[in-house]
């Protein structure tokens, strides 16, 4: 069983390469060991799909070799997967920064997905697991549903993250198997754990959403936190924790539109306590489980000036040392992974390897959260 083409994985890369390729008049075939595919585009967005920003450009991605995305964005656009969208009669809308959603579900972008398969006479095999590949005069492919080859192969297979996918390391394998270099992986745009100490202090803080700068490395996003009972998460933390090391802190200015400490010295007579004073800039139960945890709990009159200064400083700097990261669990994406200088730009074919590509999350390219 022959085709020109067999790409590996029915998800968003994978289904958006079999198109591509069937549309110039490649035969293609899709192999997916899932029971039906797109399963990650049916999650994404809150079940409604993120399917692209208006803003996604190479300073949006993640990899130790930032201008190797360049290429492909500069060919294929947002705006050029707005015009499918659009074709298909797809209701969407922009949530913020750019942002485009689904107006409904998430089913309709793997619905379009599929039937672009289809009128690119695309041939899709589920519940295909793979057993073996070999390098023969093109690929040869063995799967529990027979043998499969093709001239070229595409490794779109995904990576780490959302084990209950079913996903695996079979992409890095096969690199490996074929002598190239695979980077170090870890989870990315991922919930941070609190260390015990601060698990203790704010643990009763779950469910509170706050607009914050949140900084890690020197790189800042202004969004919103989340606590809950085990760390804290939101925007700010899922798009710091890619940037973050295994043991850094992070720091987190809690009102990033006033200064604390001019806000503290200009009400330095103030009877109230300091918890209660907060409250008016800060949420109420935030300001109160700070206080407590760095023994502020007076009135502001009774602190000195350059008490307050410190206090507005620590506010707008509270630093976190989490304990780790809830893993790949919880992760978004996979950070890590094959590396960009085994693959052309252009194509994605592996230098070593005449035919044989690597597309998606399983490469070294990690996008923030909220881009494609």
């Amino acid at each position: 069983m022959k085709t020109d083409v067999l790409v590996i994985g029915a998800g968003a890369a994978g289904l958006m390469c079999a198109i591509t390729a069937g549309q110039r008049g490649r035969s293609v075939r899709v192999l997916e060991h899932n029971e039906r595919p797109g399963k990650k585009i049916l999650i994404s967005g809150g079940g409604r799909c993120n399917f692209t920003n208006l803003n996604a450009g190479p300073e949006n991605y993640i990899s130790h070799n930032p201008h190797y995305m360049k290429s492909a964005l500069a060919r294929y656009k947002p705006k050029d997967f707005i015009a499918m969208v659009e074709r298909h009669g797809i209701a969407y809308h922009e949530k913020k920064l750019g942002q485009q959603f689904c107006d409904t579900s998430s089913k309709e972008i793997v619905d379009m997905l599929l039937t672009e398969c289809e009128w690119a006479e695309v041939d899709m095999r589920l519940n295909c697991r793979i057993t073996r590949v070999q390098k023969t005069a093109g690929f040869q492919v063995e799967t529990n549903q027979g043998v499969y080859e093709a001239d070229s192969l595409v490794i779109a297979c995904g990576a780490l993250s959302f084990p209950k996918l079913g996903v695996s390391d079979f992409g890095y394998r096969l690199a490996e198997q074929f002598g190239l270099n695979v980077l170090l992986r870890r989870p990315g745009l991922v919930p941070l754990a609190f260390n015990e100490q601060d698990l203790r202090a704010y643990a009763e803080l779950s469910g509170l959403s706050v607009d914050t700068i949140t900084t890690a490395n020197g790189k800042s996003f202004r969004e919103n936190i989340l606590f809950t009972h085990r760390g804290i998460t939101g925007p700010a933390i899922l798009q710091v924790s890619s940037y973050r090391g295994e043991n850094d802190p992070i720091t987190i200015n809690m009102l990033p539109d006033q200064s604390a400490k001019d806000l503290l010295l200009a009400n330095k007579t103030d009877a109230r306590e300091l918890p209660n004073f907060l409250s008016q800039y800060v949420p109420r139960r935030f300001a109160h489980a700070w206080c407590a945890q760095n023994q502020l709990v007076k009135p502001v009159k009774h602190f000195k000036p350059a008490e307050l200064e410190s206090i507005g400083t620590r506010l707008q700097n509270w630093t976190i040392q989490p304990s780790g990261t809830e893993g790949y669990v919880k992760a978004e994406v996979t950070l890590g992974g094959i590396d960009t200088d085994e693959l052309s730009s252009k194509t994605m074919e592996a230098r070593k390897v005449p035919g044989l590509y690597f597309i998606g999350e399983v490469v070294d390219v990690t996008g923030w959260l909220g881009r494609i």
